[in-house]
């Protein structure tokens, strides 16, 4: 059978071929205000601390920090630093956000469970981690990656327990009702309604937990460990070297930005079915 073309194919094709350079436009334009405010804060920066000898000692100097992390890129210790922490962020995320879903969600379809479990999770979140990491990492063999990374899943586990509470309990009870009526089974009903609408919240959880997995694991790695941009930046710190300490801050900040991004984009991919927000 002969293929039949529409008359606007020819005119609709060539669009279609731009599109995605058009959309990296957009994305380049989009990101332009945060660089440009970048720039200033670094004339700032270097303006400042040329006037000031004494803020120079605390805070280095945009040269001296770029120099710093040429040294220690090139001799691999921020490689190694940074590999360690990567290790135990992700330790952290693959221990505490799988937890706190399956806790989440019991508390959100369960009042016993909820009676039972949630003063204690609010009431450990109450507690600073900064006054029982010391005792988490002794009782837990002493530094190390396996410790620190506790630390790190600690931290993210509020967060993604809230976010799954927030997720599940704002599904429609009419849709319950429906899937009941349905014969729809515990399985179905989580696959097929309970997920897809906590999808959402759920993603803004994750947000917020990769963010804080990073925070967690320097809190972990100034207690304890021999490796990490949060001990580098402590042993950095008690060596009067401030462009150390501004390299691992810098380097922790660009890590955080990374992961957020990474699950921005697993967000845009996985909810593509929303309409879009305005």
């Amino acid at each position: 059978m002969a293929q039949i073309v529409s008359p606007n194919t020819q005119t609709i094709l060539p669009h279609s071929l731009h599109a995605p350079r058009l959309t990296l436009w957009r994305r380049i334009w989009q990101r332009l205000p945060a660089l440009m405010v970048a720039i200033v804060l670094i004339v700032l920066w270097h303006f400042q601390t040329r006037q000031s000898a004494s803020l120079a000692f605390v805070i280095a100097t945009p040269e001296a920090v770029w120099k710093t992390f040429g040294q220690l890129l090139n001799n691999g210790t921020l490689l190694n630093h940074l590999g360690t922490t990567v290790l135990e962020v992700t330790l952290g995320l693959l221990m505490g956000v799988p937890s706190a879903l399956l806790l989440g969600y019991l508390i959100a379809r369960n009042r016993f469970a909820e009676r039972t479990f949630a003063p204690y999770v609010v009431g450990f979140q109450a507690v600073p981690l900064i006054a029982i990491a010391p005792i988490l990492i002794t009782r837990l063999g002493g530094p190390g990656v396996a410790s620190v990374s506790v630390v790190a899943a600690l931290i993210v586990f509020f967060p993604m327990l809230m976010a799954t509470l927030v997720g599940i309990r704002s599904v429609p009870s009419e849709l319950h009702e429906l899937f009941r009526a349905l014969n729809a089974s515990r399985w179905q009903t989580f696959y097929r309604l309970e997920l897809p609408s906590a999808a959402p919240s759920l993603f803004g959880g994750l947000k917020v937990s990769v963010t804080l997995a990073v925070v967690g694991t320097v809190v972990g790695e100034g207690y304890g460990a021999t490796a990490g941009l949060g001990f580098m930046i402590f042993s950095s710190r008690f060596m009067y070297n401030p462009a150390g300490v501004m390299v691992g801050v810098f380097t922790l900040t660009a890590l955080a930005l990374l992961l957020y991004e990474i699950v921005a984009q697993l967000e845009r991919r996985a909810l593509r079915w929303r309409a879009p927000q305005l």
